[in-house]
């Protein structure tokens, strides 16, 4: 009998530490971490039909529509029938969410729920490398050399968004976007939502989560144990 799979959605506003979570989860848990952002890159860098239609949306700093970044996101999953996985970046809105229950069926969403002073703090010494997406914090992730990416010595930015005066309206936008989704997934009774100021503190009660889960569809091949996986 085929093992069965385990997909996985994270939500959660700017700043609140989805990347981090992710990652952790890929590297204890196995499952292939898949970012939206990662997908939209990597189509604008091959100037693929839909990077190109993204391209000029994000040129002009506007949001790109549902319709171009669903049909980027769900070509990449048809591509990964046989894996469990993690995604992080979509569903946004219901339009994408809809789609997305449309092709596959999520087992599991974890909401990172952050108190907004939280996030105007870490958004605030946020800088970017954006031709990859690497994520530095100058608090608690700073690059080796301020303003260098590690891995390939390129500038980093601060991204206008990420100014105190925009934060406010950035994360207005995500609530209203994310309210009916959330509600989507708490109806099914597959949403858990997890409330701190810290990624260390809600890391242990995602990693249980993840742990029984997994255990129980994969008996065989649990995870070690918390104390050990802890970071």
């Amino acid at each position: 009998m085929a093992s069965k799979l385990l997909r996985a959605v994270i939500l959660g506003p700017p700043g609140s530490g989805k990347g981090t979570i992710s990652q952790r989860i890929a590297k204890c848990f196995g499952l292939k971490h898949l970012s939206s952002g990662d997908f939209l890159r990597e189509n604008i860098k091959r100037s693929s039909e839909f990077g190109v239609l993204a391209k000029q949306y994000i040129e002009k700093g506007l949001l790109v529509p549902d319709q171009i970044i669903t049909r980027v996101v769900l070509t990449e999953l048809e591509k990964m029938r046989n894996q469990s996985w993690l995604l992080d970046g979509f569903p946004r809105t219901m339009a994408q969410a809809e789609a997305l229950h449309g092709i596959s069926d999520v087992d599991l969403v974890i909401a990172l729920n952050i108190p907004f002073e939280t996030l105007k703090e870490r958004l605030s010494t946020r800088w970017i490398h954006p031709p990859s997406g690497r994520v530095y914090n100058m608090e608690f992730n700073p690059p080796h050399v301020h303003g260098i990416d590690d891995i390939t010595g390129e500038p980093l930015i601060h991204q206008e968004d990420d100014e105190p005066d925009n934060v406010a309206a950035r994360l207005r936008q995500y609530k209203d976007f994310a309210k009916p989704v959330i509600e989507f997934y708490k109806d099914r009774g597959i949403l858990h939502s997890y409330s701190d100021t810290e990624t260390n503190r809600i890391w242990p009660y995602i990693y249980s989560l993840l742990s029984s889960r997994i255990t129980a569809v994969h008996p065989d091949t649990a995870p070690e144990s918390l104390q050990s996986q802890k970071q």
